[in-house]
């Protein structure tokens, strides 16, 4: 008698679309299939949504880096086969790749933390906060997975002064008018910024495209210089750059920077900016955090999705073989388990990857993947988590840090953000 398979075939074995990976992109693609009357299968290896944009335990979080860390067993790519007996049938298998290069976890209070460890949720992307008027929050709300996360105002933003000082971002003309940090001629000219940031606001709304005052060169001048020719002081041009403007890199070494803001994208973002100030009620500033974490926006896509049709699979192994008929038209997948599904159209989770190209010449079906085999990482980003029982500023307990290039050392050339999130959040106790 043949062994039972780890979990029920799915059934149908017909989609119009086959997506692997809950991830943010992955979810939000099946919820708009699923609107549209198409039919979907979500699958996913891990027994939680949200992939690598998950919000995990403590104990998860640290699997889930362990398991991920670890780089994948070099396989070179199979010679196009033909599984079974079918002569017609071509596969590609797949296999995964690490998106985590290095991984330190250490603790001061691992008892305490152990105590409670499943009372936090830590996010596997971010961290981050998103703009009330960003398009991601348009698309919530037109989409109605807004239906299914509730979002916490991040209370205040700061930019260090490279003193060890924590200065206030003046976002707005009251907190401009409220700063003792800034003279009065400061105040002046940051007003007199503001107000042709409403000024672009306003020509955009009325769909002219930009404010009538600024020349095609000035917009495609580095959005630095701009700020240098509207007589703006290196410290409010540092406030405007990194805490409002959100430039990553150092703007005003143009030989070492990679990303130079153009004028025209910079008022966009400021104008992004200042629109979503005051859009919602339960928002004082610009920005806001998912309730129970970054977690949550998959998983709101996710349960769209599901009440649209979607068919969701979760702790599924998944060793993906494409297959494709000897048109070379794709025809679906082979999971793990053996059982084939079938689909026009497979959306992959970034992790998987094709194995190193074959040495046959003449495998064009293998070579149509090449873009999915691994390729050098010129860039990296890195990210700390630290669990503290007290907060940068007293009685705000949800708070946006911005250190601009070289504010923290000599050599620092790009944007270091902290997002600091307390209990009212729920991802962590109350007073952590």
């Amino acid at each position: 008698m043949s062994e039972l398979p780890q979990y029920p075939p799915i059934d149908p074995t017909t989609f119009d679309l086959i997506v692997i990976g809950t991830g943010l992109p992955e979810s939000v693609i099946a919820a708009a299939a699923s609107t549209s009357g198409k039919t979907v299968l979500h699958l996913d290896p891990h027994p939680f949504y949200g992939s690598h944009f998950a919000s995990l335990s403590i104990p998860e979080f640290n699997s889930f880096l362990n398991s991920n860390s670890a780089p994948p067993a070099s396989q070179s790519c199979p010679e196009t086969a033909c599984p079974s007996d079918d002569p017609n049938l071509s596969i590609i298998n797949l296999n995964c790749r690490s998106l985590y290069s290095d991984l330190e976890i250490s603790s001061f209070s691992p008892t305490l933390l152990e105590e409670c460890s499943r009372k936090f949720l830590l996010d596997l992307a971010g961290p981050r906060v998103l703009f009330c008027a960003d398009k991601a929050i348009d698309l919530m709300l037109k989409s109605e997975a807004s239906q299914y996360v509730e979002f916490k105002s991040i209370d205040a933003s700061f930019i260090g002064d490279g003193d060890g000082a924590l200065l206030a971002v003046p976002d707005s003309r009251a907190a401009i008018f409220k700063d003792k940090s800034l003279s009065l001629i400061q105040k002046n000219q940051l007003m007199r910024f503001l107000k042709l940031v409403e000024g672009h606001l306003r020509a955009t709304a009325a769909s002219v495209g930009t404010d009538v005052n600024q020349s095609e060169k000035d917009l495609e001048s580095p959005f630095v210089d701009f700020l240098t020719k509207m007589k703006l002081p290196a410290k409010i041009k540092s406030i405007v750059l990194y805490a409002i403007a959100m430039a990553d890199r150092d703007q005003e070494n143009k030989e070492i920077s990679k990303q130079v803001l153009k004028t025209k994208d910079g008022v966009d973002r400021l104008a992004l900016y200042q629109s979503s100030i005051g859009r919602f009620a339960n928002a004082s500033g610009p920005f806001i955090y998912p309730i129970y974490g970054q977690g949550e926006l998959p998983q709101a896509f996710c349960r769209r999705a599901a009440v649209k049709g979607c068919i969701y699979v979760s702790s599924v192994e998944i060793n993906p073989n494409l297959e494709f008929q000897s048109s070379g038209n794709y025809k679906g997948v082979k999971l793990a388990s053996g059982q084939e599904l079938f689909s026009n159209k497979l959306l992959l989770d970034p992790a998987f990857t094709k194995s190193s190209p074959t040495s046959s010449p003449d495998d064009s079906l293998c070579a149509r993947f090449d873009f999915l085999t691994a390729q050098n990482v010129k860039s990296k980003v890195v990210k700390g988590i630290c669990i503290t029982k007290s907060s940068l500023k007293p009685d705000v307990p949800n708070l946006l840090v911005l250190y601009p290039p070289q504010s923290l050392y000599p050599e620092q050339s790009t944007t270091v953000r902290v997002l600091q999130i307390g209990g009212n959040s729920a991802i962590c106790p109350m007073g952590m």
